[in-house]
């Protein structure tokens, strides 16, 4: 059965993490992405390290569901081949540098004037204006600027630290799947499209908001330090391994008392209500700490679980596949691609009980679809064959 966005073709010239992400999102739930790529290399993850049948796992990973066109985007006639791809297409993605798109004649008003009714979205990574406008962007340096390395290291006062994953690109790559399915919602009703713009760095103080900038929320009042909470990361040590424990209400604290067999903390001043508990958090989670140290993993998860008490075992990313609640789930899928053999992806994320979203197929070789994808849109046989000559476009075989 169909995803939910069947029928909507995606014209993708986006690469690297965000915007191949997010394309790849569209394309799960039903899209027809065709991924327009450099003539020569393609995407440059296509390049990165650990590789099987000449495919990265990256591009692997961020390239699902798509069909691949290779062009020369600095000849005319690529321009030309681009442009006719638009004039049959819903949305238009790039993540060029702001500027970069209209100095090669493919900005918003270029393919605008072949589908008026277009969807066109840019990413940047420190957005459209302003100082950074035109400096190079990778994700330590959003991370950097957006005051997440700050609250990553716990107090303003403390050495900043990096997320250990790609958090700004892949954020807003799935923000920017959620306000494309908004745009196309908004053309389904009014006939029109638009322009949807949106950074890295907005995306990470957007998410950043909901829950870790309360210090400057309220003007006139800002608290110009933010104050470690605690120090102590909610991961405990164990005689057989880590296990996460996390407490907030007055049942979670009892129950947690009961078993770890300590029914003295109940009369702790210290600890006698969530907020003290808070402001108490180190010597709190320091005595659970001591406690948990004295058995293994599994002991303690089963005394805790019979509590009702909030826990999970610490999972390696090897241990995490084989999870019974990643396997009970179907959070993690198997597949096998002409090239790359025997996959193991992610699942969508969001399940779709009318119209599923899956892996239809693997992530497409530099080219594979040029010719089939280009006869789509009118060329012919003779044309092909002449462009491919002429290094214009490009195929897999090549």
């Amino acid at each position: 059965m169909a995803g939910p966005l069947a029928d909507i073709r995606v014209l993708d010239t986006t690469s690297m993490i965000s915007g191949p992400l997010g394309t790849m999102m569209l394309a799960d739930q039903g899209a027809d992405v065709i991924k327009v790529e450099k003539r020569a290399g393609g995407d440059h993850t296509r390049a990165i390290a650990n590789r099987r049948g000449d495919l990265s796992a990256g591009f692997l990973n961020n390239n699902r569901n798509k069909r691949s066109v290779a062009l020369d985007l600095k000849h005319p006639e690529g321009i030309a081949a681009l442009k006719r791809l638009a004039a049959d297409s819903d949305v238009f993605v790039q993540n060029f540098r702001p500027g970069v798109a209209e100095r090669m004649g493919i900005g918003e008003a270029a393919i605008r004037a072949v589908r008026p009714d277009i969807i066109y979205v840019s990413i940047s990574g420190f957005g459209d204006r302003g100082p950074y406008v035109a400096k190079p962007v990778y994700d330590p340096l959003v991370q950097a600027l957006s005051g997440l390395t700050t609250v990553q290291a716990g107090a303003d006062t403390e050495r900043p630290r990096l997320v250990r994953t790609i958090l700004p690109d892949k954020l807003t790559g799935v923000m920017m799947a959620q306000a494309v399915t908004a745009a196309l919602l908004h053309r389904e009703r009014t006939g029109k499209g638009q322009h949807v713009s949106l950074s890295m760095l907005g995306a990470v103080v957007a998410f950043l908001w909901g829950s870790d900038m309360g210090s400057q929320t309220f003007v006139g009042a800002e608290i110009p330090q933010a104050k470690a909470a605690s120090f102590i990361d909610l991961i405990y040590e164990t005689r057989s391994g880590y296990i996460s424990v996390a407490v907030q209400s007055d049942r979670e604290w009892t129950g947690l008392t009961r078993a770890l067999d300590k029914p003295e903390w109940l009369e702790d001043a210290r600890f006698a209500t969530p907020a003290l508990r808070h402001e108490n958090i180190d010597e709190r989670l320091a005595l659970t700490q001591e406690v948990l140290a004295s058995d293994t993993a599994e002991h303690w998860l089963n005394r805790l679980e019979a509590e009702g008490v909030p826990c999970a075992p610490v999972l390696t990313r090897a241990q995490m596949i084989e999870h019974p609640q990643m396997i009970e789930n179907g959070l993690i899928l198997e597949s096998d691609h002409p090239h790359a053999g025997r996959l193991r992806q992610a699942a969508p994320a969001a399940a779709f009980s009318a119209t599923p979203a899956g892996i239809r197929f693997g992530a497409p070789r530099l080219g594979e679809h040029s010719r089939a994808v280009l006869s789509e849109a009118g060329y012919d046989a003779a044309t092909l064959d002449r462009l491919t000559a002429e290094g214009v476009i490009g195929a897999a075989d090549d």
